[in-house]
């Protein structure tokens, strides 16, 4: 089973931003498990976070030419060289500070990130890694630009890059991504310009950081003060690119890509329509983000919504405190004033429903009987209600400890003793029996 990594100690970097300009420090900083990738704008008096996610990518429109986030009014731009370094060399969980609103960009290409990382080494985690996989193929389409991704155990892009420019006519590669094949094949290849977006860029503002060494500027007759390090160095770079925007999925996906002439902007929407059908699937009941689940561990909400097909109001458990496969499995829900249900039963003096303390159990167990591997993608119901007893009420303000024992467990049923406690007293417990079905 992969482990999630981090790097083993801090990293120093410094460098002039290849739009804006500017220079920026960076302090590169290991992470906890699960914590993924979060960049902090340390010159802000707030210090805001600003996690490297999908939802917060910037529309292409307001900051083309580059991949930009922004979260808590702060922004980070052009991260994607950085992005594709922690997602080729699989580096899950890392925090970068930044003094500055650009990641720089050294000689525009990865390898300066690809270098300091390796240098102070990279650190495997305790906990494994969460894979996002797909189960049929999704496809984007943007002008002669076209991107599909396909089921797949590991990824695996195919990158077709042809434009009518003598220097730009016709590459395509195909690379299985692991960390020799990025370092090798993508890591020093660098960003690119034609000659005449390269003047048009200038007078928007952009590219005040750009110059002959940190981009090769293409003329009509070739590479101009520079040469080429690859013969394919701009299709290259383009798979550089693609890299680190997958990467903002928070996860690393599996699947076979092939893009053909794909850009940032085209990029984002392959990755928002990912999300889309990751929703869609998961309301089915089915489960697409699959987690390599440890057989001992803890689950956060994001897991759980991962195995579960319920959702708000009626997602009733808030984190794993254990779990132990095929035996047993602890839950906390945290019952607050805010809960739907307090409107409408007993609004005078305010109690959880005690059906909903059994929905609660049960959907404690429900994480247990489906994380299991061959219960992928299954939907478990209720067969049986027996032995319930309500000792307690339970208020808001209550925390239940939600403790699930397994009695039996076979192909297609599951019978289970649970009880609720809080504050070490038992408030509710029940032995419930499913029935697991295809969804």
């Amino acid at each position: 089973m992969e482990k999630q990594k981090t790097i083993a100690s801090e990293i120093n970097l410094s460098g002039t931003g290849v739009h804006g300009g500017k220079h920026a420090n960076l302090r590169l900083k290991p992470a906890e498990i699960d914590k993924g990738i979060n960049f902090i704008r340390i010159d802000l008096p707030a210090r805001p976070v600003v996690p490297a996610k999908i939802f917060n990518v910037i529309d292409s429109d307001k900051r083309n030419r580059r991949t930009s986030i922004a979260s808590n009014n702060a922004e980070v731009h052009t991260i994607e060289h950085l992005m594709a370094s922690l997602a080729g060399l699989e580096i899950d969980n890392i925090t970068i500070e930044i003094d500055s609103n650009e990641v720089p960009c050294f000689d525009g290409s990865a390898a300066s990130f690809i270098d300091a990382l390796k240098k102070v080494g990279i650190k495997e985690q305790n906990s494994p890694r969460k894979y996002l996989r797909v189960k049929e193929p999704i496809f984007v389409q943007e002008g002669d630009a076209e991107i599909i991704i396909l089921p797949a155990d590991h990824l695996t892009i195919s990158y077709l890059l042809s434009y009518d420019h003598p220097l730009l006519r016709t590459q395509y590669i195909d690379l299985e991504l692991n960390p020799s094949s990025f370092e090798k094949t993508l890591g020093q290849a660098r960003t690119f310009c034609l000659k005449n977006e390269a003047n048009a860029l200038v007078k928007r503002g952009l590219g005040k950081g750009a110059n002959y060494e940190n981009t090769l500027i293409l003329g009509e007759k070739g590479i101009i003060k520079n040469k080429l390090r690859f013969e394919d160095e701009c299709c290259r770079h383009k798979m550089l690119d693609l890299i680190g925007d997958i990467y903002l999925l928070g996860r690393p996906l599996s699947g076979h890509i092939i893009a053909i002439k794909s850009g940032h902007s085209l990029n984002i929407e392959f990755l928002k329509k990912i999300k889309r059908y990751q929703e869609r699937i998961k309301g089915a009941g089915m489960e697409v983000c699959e987690a390599d689940l440890p057989s001992k561990g803890q689950l956060d909400i994001n897991d759980i919504k991962g195995i579960l097909p319920h959702r708000y109001p009626f997602l009733l458990v808030d984190k794993i405190l254990e779990m132990e496969d095929g035996k047993r499995i602890v839950g906390i829900k945290n019952v607050t004033a805010g809960e739907q249900f307090f409107i409408g039963h007993f609004p005078g003096r305010p109690v959880m429903p005690g059906v909903l303390v059994i929905e609660a159990m049960a959907q404690t167990a429900g994480v247990l009987l489906l994380s299991r591997k061959e219960n992928r993608g299954k939907l478990a119901y209720f067969m049986s209600i027996n032995n319930v007893k309500f000792r307690r009420v339970v208020m808001p303000g209550d925390q239940l400890r939600l403790e699930v024992e397994v009695i039996r467990l076979k192909t297609r049923t599951g019978q289970i003793h649970t009880q609720a406690l809080v504050n070490g007293r038992v408030v509710c417990e029940a032995e419930l029996m499913f029935s697991l079905v295809d969804a």
